[in-house]
This record gives C-alpha cells, sequence and structure tokens, in this order.
C-alpha cells in the first residue's frame, strides 16, 4: 500500500512540475536539462567546437542540451542504460566505473576534451547520508578521471549530495582545480540535497 502511495505522491508532484512540463513542450526528455542550462548560463561553459564527455547521461537530457551548443564539435555519452541517439554523439553502453569502460572513452578521444560532466547518482535508498557517501564516491571517481582526459583549462561538473562526503569533495577539487565552485540551480527540487561542483583549470 505504501509503495502505490508514494508512487502516486510521485505522479502528483510530476504533474505539478513546471520544469516537467517545460521539458515536454522544449522536446527535452528530462527535466535535468535545466539544471544543466542554469550552470551554463552562470558559468559560460559551452561553445561551438568542443569535445564533452557525459557520464552518467540516460536518459540523456544533458547531452541533448549540450549538443545544441558545440555545433562541429564532439559529444561521448556514457551510461549503464542504452540511449536513444542524439545527433552524432558516440554512445557507450557500460559501467563507467571499470577500467574496460573508460579505456573505451579514452579510444573515442582524438585529443583532450574541454568539458567532462556527470549527472551519476547512486540509486537512492532514501537514507540520505548513504545516498550522500555513495553519490560521493562516484563524483571522486569521475573527477579523477576527469582530470587525466580535460585540457589544462577545461572543465569539470558534477552532481554532488550534502552529507557525508561533500566537504571532502570540494577539498579533493579545490586538491586538483585551481577554480571550484558549488552551485545549486532553481531548477534542483527544493527538497533536494543536490548541488552541482564546478571545477576548471587543472593544477
Amino acid at each position: 500500500m505504501k509503495k502505490n502511495k508514494t508512487s502516486k505522491n510521485w505522479v502528483n508532484k510530476q504533474r505539478r512540475d513546471t520544469y516537467v512540463r517545460q521539458s515536454k513542450v522544449d522536446g527535452y526528455r528530462a527535466r535535468s536539462a535545466y539544471k544543466l542550462i542554469e550552470i551554463n548560463e552562470k558559468f559560460k561553459i559551452f561553445k561551438g567546437g568542443l569535445c564533452v564527455v557525459d557520464i552518467g547521461a540516460a536518459p540523456g537530457s544533458w547531452s541533448q542540451y549540450a549538443s545544441k551548443l558545440i555545433k562541429n564539435g564532439k559529444l561521448i555519452s556514457i551510461d549503464l542504460k542504452k540511449m536513444e541517439m542524439i545527433g552524432t554523439s558516440i554512445q557507450i553502453q557500460g559501467d563507467f566505473t571499470k577500467n574496460k569502460t573508460q579505456d573505451e572513452i579514452k579510444k573515442n578521444l582524438n585529443h583532450k576534451a574541454d568539458v567532462v560532466m556527470s549527472d551519476m547518482a547512486v540509486n537512492t535508498t532514501g537514507i540520505k547520508n548513504i545516498d550522500s557517501i555513495q553519490t560521493g564516491e562516484l563524483c571522486k571517481e569521475a573527477m579523477i578521471f576527469a582530470k587525466n582526459i580535460i585540457k589544462n583549462d577545461g572543465f569539470f561538473i558534477s552532481k554532488i549530495f550534502m552529507g557525508g562526503t561533500f566537504n571532502e569533495i570540494v577539498t579533493e577539487g579545490k586538491k586538483n582545480f585551481k577554480e571550484v565552485k558549488v552551485f545549486k540551480p532553481k531548477s534542483s527540487r527544493k527538497n533536494s540535497k543536490e548541488s552541482f561542483i564546478i571545477c576548471r583549470k587543472i593544477r
């Protein structure tokens, strides 16, 4: 019974959510596109010709938005799930945390990337601290990988949750990058603990 009630609440919340409605109008696959739009408006990340790696990309709304802005650039999207194609993007289906998948990403890069972005999160348990720690581990892994494949003045963008590993990730960011900012877009749900870390310029 409780599960049905939870699903019903979720459906009602989705119906009331202006970003969900807007995503249907704008043709985005998920409301999360607006988080990246806000990040880009604030930090001016995307432009024509860039090489972008999108980790944890499914259903693909971040890749959809980036692909519009990086005309003649290169987009590599990675996820455990199979995704519908987005323009001329390269899609890799696999577990990002495995060496095999990381090697495949590297094989598809002819030169270093300009942007590595990650909206990865674990399947949430509802226990906020555990969710924060597990998603934090994904963020750290993505950051280490990004540092190896991006240009010196490249951007790394990742979802992080407030909680257990938040300070640790920000410290790690400052160790690896000269510019580190934390930003919570308006389109993040009010009760959500998520923020985004935006790092630039490798140390």
